[in-house]
């Protein structure tokens, strides 16, 4: 597959038909002007150091040396270059509540806010491990597949909200079964966590279970509870009021730490709770340095061959050439009839 990096610097080529041009009338010029001078043999015999078809020779070499040059600056790539990066790390799928209950305020900013910045600091804290992340609240949906892209893993990060579910709930087995599924099969028994982090409101599935399937498969649950146990109201987005429920009282949003636990002691894991004072990242971090490291499947990356190189050459030769022909005839070389 051939490409041009850089299009754009094509359009250069506009002006090759307009120095053409421009060349031609000069010379057309020139010859009407030798004209008026007398014959044309007469002139070339009285001038015979002169040569009438050098400044066209010499022309063509930097016309075509003007294309290379450009194309150059395109930068043509051709084909793909495939190179392999094996590293040793783990695997980590982060499970992010994104429920309507993650809204409250009782972590400041927001509880959502705050599983967010939880989230960059572990991905900042890798060096050579897979990370992919899934959100959930009725429904479990993969937001980037498994991959040491941690940029890419970021800017998924930032754009989290709420409104990427319509279906609201907490379905936290659903959630980790996805996870299970996103790691693949595991052929190095490398180290595999799922961090679920949410406010353990679960009232869609038997997390626990699922948990204990994770287990099965050698993989380990952390979890982490966002939020305060006697909570808060759960805001109205575009609103300053906060969601009732049908008898007109406000709805308090509290932390399910029993529930968290629960998670945490069937996937063989920690619980640890995200509140305004403590690191929860760091003590998640720790824990999974303790899993063990192994070599992870190859990384292909796939990039296309630079092919400028070829054409910059191709122009700097053509450039050499034209240095070392004069518009006048070489006295030395003059019986070396090459140019007539």
């Amino acid at each position: 597959m051939f490409r041009f990096a850089h299009p754009i610097f094509l359009f250069l080529l506009i002006l090759l038909p307009i120095f053409i041009a421009v060349f031609a009338f000069y010379q057309i010029q020139r010859k009407r002007r030798i004209a008026k001078l007398g014959d044309r043999d007469l002139i070339e015999r009285l001038t015979p150091n002169v040569s009438f078809r050098r400044p066209w020779t010499k022309f063509i070499l930097l016309l075509a040396a003007m294309l290379f040059i450009i194309i150059s600056l395109a930068q043509p790539q051709f084909g793909i270059k495939k190179s392999v990066d094996n590293k040793r790390g783990i695997e980590v799928m982060i499970a992010l509540d994104i429920s309507n209950s993650m809204l409250a305020q009782d972590v400041q900013p927001s509880r959502l806010d705050k599983a967010k910045q939880i989230v960059s600091k572990l991905v900042d804290g890798m060096q050579n491990d897979r990370v992919g992340l899934i959100v959930f609240a009725g429904d479990a949906y993969v937001q980037l597949p498994i991959t040491a892209d941690y940029v890419s893993a970021k800017i998924f990060l930032s754009s989290i909200s709420p409104s990427l579910i319509s279906r609201q709930g907490t379905a936290i087995g659903s959630a980790i079964d996805l996870c299970i599924k996103s790691f693949g099969e595991n052929k190095t028994d490398i180290g595999r966590s799922i961090i679920v982090i949410t406010d353990g409101e679960n009232h869609e599935d038997d997390a626990v279970q699922a948990a204990k399937l994770a287990v099965s498969q050698k993989i380990q649950i952390n979890v982490i509870g966002v939020g305060l146990p006697e909570g808060a109201p759960i805001p109205v987005s575009g609103t300053m009021s906060f969601k009732k429920d049908k008898d007109g009282n406000v709805v308090v949003s509290k932390l399910d730490e029993v529930m968290c636990q629960q998670i945490a002691v069937a996937g063989g894991g920690i619980y640890v709770r995200a509140d305004n004072t403590n690191n929860a990242q760091k003590v998640i971090a720790d824990k999974l340095d303790k899993l063990a490291k192994n070599d992870i499947s190859a990384e292909n990356f796939a990039s296309y061959n630079e092919q400028f190189q070829s054409f910059a050459l191709v122009a700097l030769l053509l450039l050499i050439i034209d240095v070392f022909i004069f518009n006048r005839k070489n006295k030395f070389l003059k019986n070396i009839i090459i140019f007539k």
